[in-house]
Parts: C-alpha cells; sequence; structure tokens
C-alpha cells in the first residue's frame, strides 16, 4: 500500500484546514487508515484514526471535538478536517493504514506516506 498526504499548510490560530491521504496499491482498500503528527523537537502521536468502512473512529483527546476524521473508500481517500486549530497542533502530519480493525498505536500501522506540514500562526 502506497500513500499519499497532502494539503499541510500555514494558517492562523482558529482557521482550519483539510488533509487528504490517498491509498494505492494491492490491498489499500482493506486497510484501517490513521493521522499521527510530529510537533517540532517531540515524538510522533496519534491524532486519529478509522475503520475500514468508515463506521468507527477514534480520537486524541487534544484534537476531539475539532478535528474529524473521514474516508472515502471510492477514492480510496482519508481526510482530517481540523478545525479550531491553535499553536499546539503545529506539526508534521503523517497518514497511516493498518490491517487492525482500529488502532492508536503507530507499531500497528504498517503503511505511511510522507508527512505534511501544518504551521499554525498566531
Amino acid at each position: 500500500v502506497q500513500l499519499q498526504a497532502s494539503g499541510g499548510g500555514l494558517v492562523q490560530a482558529g482557521g482550519s484546514l483539510r488533509l487528504s491521504c490517498t491509498a494505492s496499491g494491492p490491498g489499500s482498500n482493506r486497510v484501517a487508515m490513521g493521522w499521527f503528527r510530529q510537533p517540532p523537537g517531540k515524538e510522533r502521536e496519534f491524532v486519529a484514526s478509522i475503520t475500514r468502512g468508515g463506521g468507527n473512529t477514534d480520537y486524541a483527546d487534544s484534537v476531539k471535538g475539532r478535528f474529524t476524521i473521514s474516508r472515502d473508500n471510492d477514492k480510496k481517500t482519508a481526510y482530517l478536517q481540523m478545525n479550531s486549530l491553535n499553536l499546539g497542533d503545529t506539526a508534521v502530519y503523517y497518514c497511516g493504514a493498518t490491517p487492525a480493525i482500529l488502532t492508536v498505536l503507530p507499531r500497528e500501522f504498517n503503511y505511511w506516506g510522507k508527512g505534511t506540514k501544518v504551521t499554525v500562526s498566531s
């Protein structure tokens, strides 16, 4: 499975961005997907994940109520809608794919896309 993430950029605090992650290759329609992020100088952390069918999701406490993960299986694309962005959301965002049903653990994601940088300014 190959993953291509896009949608990052510079946004003011309080603004919104939508990230996209498109999967391709064998098995790309049989994976759960997730978003992680790595703030400057910190470890990679879980943000959100979604099951294959899109019926179940999970979020980090820090983004609940502000971020929404979704997917369009016809397009093999997962999205992360990010609203009410704050300075703490500045990070490189990575999408991942996993054969697990739904997980928050990076080690259970077998496939990763290249990161897309999100910078929130004051």
